[in-house]
């Protein structure tokens, strides 16, 4: 295994493609040509958690299937036509881990304010407790059906993130 450091990764002869990300780190040579990204979760409450993302959260619902592969589900639209996230149907339960959430990053707390209307119009409250970087950031966290965290954040990460104590070098 080759171990590169953050400062060999801009040096003559570095796995790593001169193409960069947003961040201006270099971008992976064998991830040049990635198209898009989706991730999933499992849903024991499928139709509600469908309903809360698409509904309450606002996320447009691109498509939904039936017994494909032997999964049902519903793929739901994010920034951009390339970043897509999905919710399967699960059997039996599933347990959300702490750190298993969608955080939604907004400029502003108007835009993120504006974002929370329609779970605050349906009597949905954010959650007491949440991640103390989120406390200390300004975000507001919302719990889905199946219990994982959706944060609305009145920033955009790497673009106008706010210091938080403790978070970082």
């Amino acid at each position: 295994m080759n171990n590169v450091g953050i400062h060999d990764l801009d040096r003559p002869g570095s796995p790593l493609d001169a193409a960069t990300s947003p961040f201006g780190a270099p971008w992976p040579r064998g991830l040049r040509g990635l198209g898009g990204l989706r991730f999933a979760w499992g849903s024991v409450r499928f139709d509600a958690s469908v309903a809360f993302y698409r509904d309450l959260v606002g996320l447009p619902l691109l498509e939904t299937f039936e017994n494909s592969y032997g999964s049902t589900g519903a793929i739901f639209g994010l920034p951009g036509a390339a970043l897509t996230f999905e919710l399967v149907r699960a059997g039996g339960s599933i347990e959300a881990h702490a750190h298993e959430r969608m955080c939604l990053y907004f400029p502003d707390e108007r835009t993120r304010n504006a974002a929370t209307g329609r779970l605050r119009a349906a009597g949905i409250e954010p959650i007491a407790e949440q991640h103390p970087y989120w406390s200390a950031t300004g975000g507001i966290t919302f719990l889905d059906p199946d219990g994982r965290e959706v944060v609305f954040a009145p920033f955009v990460y790497g673009t106008n993130e706010p210091s938080a104590p403790g978070h970082g070098a």
